[in-house]
């Protein structure tokens, strides 16, 4: 058998596998290339652009569907919301905010945090606090059991000492009633018709030498008497009222007065009728006048100087810091709660809102073909290349079937 016999029977084999080879790597270039449509002349070239570029708009419906259909359904979603949802991340996220919250209160050079503050203070207790003290002082027992309670152990123990008696006591008598008050009063005491109806008491009432007396004497020149001279001689009257009130030692009695005076000496009656006024006067006068108090309270608080004292306080408060922690672990599991039970419907009325079939699609729509035809060559390159491969295969295949025919031939 000479070479050209030879080159017969081995030329299908070979042709046929380098066809069938060439023939798969072409028509998968095919599928991306060329990338833009090629014009001669006003007439498009067939299979121009690739497969995938001229369908691309296509192409990217069928991947948002195939993906919202199979994959990204809703209840995968509700799965996918409950592992990224759990627990621990939700704490770690609301950990995260608060810390960031906090940290961006202590570097606010801008007051905006003190500004806030202060405005929810302001409308809390100029505006929103007068209107429910309205309403709450119409009940009956509103703030029974705080006003009794403040009653019972502050009140009825209530006792001045000593010391607090004492200075009571020279209030009263250097404040309230100095001689010079004292003369006064007697003054404005003993006008004629109280003279007159003294000296006619004391003249009907006296007995024995006292009935003399009052009868021979009587008290109407010697009152009339006192009045003229705390009229005339004012400085002289003060003296004396001075010199008398140290004598009969006024002051020490009224110490020892003071110190007496408690609410526990009183019947139990007294103190019960007495704490029942007292909260019937404070229901009374919150319900009247409280709102008016609370507003002009509020007028004339300097809101900005408390928020910005309390912030200051937060920003140093360990307190604050360490509690964090427990907040973000109560707040994750007020919202692990209420996932539970209505995750179903978030999730119904997310999807529309985020339109992921959409993003899909504008997605591939705005990947180049070049880009697009790396992504897939990147996920199925090898079985790209399989196929070319057995191309090749099945053309050395049917090649070698044809030398068997020729050889039977």
């Amino acid at each position: 058998m000479d070479w050209s016999t030879l080159w017969v029977y081995a030329a299908p084999p070979v042709v046929g596998g380098i066809i069938g080879y060439f023939t798969n790597d072409i028509a998968i270039k095919m599928l991306f290339r060329p990338y833009r449509a090629i014009y001669i002349g006003q007439r498009r070239l067939p299979f121009t652009p690739g497969l995938i570029p001229r369908n691309q708009e296509r192409l990217a419906k069928r991947v948002s569907d195939t993906i919202m259909g199979s994959l990204l359904t809703p209840e995968e979603l509700q799965k996918l919301a409950r592992r990224l949802l759990q627990p621990e991340r939700v704490q770690s996220a609301i950990f995260w905010l608060l810390k960031l919250s906090l940290d961006q209160v202590r570097i606010d050079k801008d007051q905006k945090s003190t500004k806030i503050v202060s405005g929810i203070l302001k409308d809390l207790l100029g505006q929103s606090l007068p209107r429910l003290l309205k309403v709450l002082a119409r009940r009956e027992d509103f703030l029974e059991a705080q006003i009794n309670q403040i009653f019972d152990q502050v009140l009825l123990d209530f006792q001045l000492s000593d010391d607090q008696a004492t200075k009571l006591a020279d209030w009263l008598l250097q404040v309230v009633l100095p001689p010079d008050a004292i003369r006064q009063l007697l003054v404005d005491f003993l006008t004629d018709r109280t003279i007159q109806l003294i000296d006619e008491g004391f003249r009907e009432k006296a007995s024995g030498t006292y009935w003399v007396v009052a009868n021979l004497f009587g008290l109407r020149n010697t009152l009339t008497r006192l009045r003229t001279f705390c009229l005339d001689e004012r400085d002289a009257s003060n003296e004396r009222i001075t010199e008398l009130i140290k004598s009969l030692a006024v002051r020490d009695r009224l110490k020892n007065w003071l110190k007496s005076i408690s609410l526990q000496n009183l019947p139990v009656s007294t103190v019960r009728q007495l704490r029942k006024t007292t909260r019937d006067t404070i229901r009374d006068y919150a319900q009247t006048r409280g709102g008016e108090f609370l507003k002009g309270f509020s007028d004339s608080v300097d809101w900005d100087n408390i928020a910005n004292l309390l912030l200051n306080r937060l920003r140093t408060s360990a307190a604050v810091g360490s509690s964090l922690e427990v907040v973000s672990k109560e707040l994750a599991l007020i919202l692990e709660r209420y996932l539970e039970k209505d995750l179903e419907v978030i999730v119904a009325q997310a999807i529309p809102i985020l339109s992921i079939d959409q993003v899909i699609v504008d997605r591939v729509k705005s990947t180049s073909a070049a880009d697009l035809e790396k992504a897939i060559e990147g996920i199925v390159k090898n079985e790209l290349q399989a196929i070319v491969n057995l191309g090749g295969l099945l053309g050395f295949v049917v090649g070698s079937l044809q030398t068997v025919v020729l050889l039977l031939r």
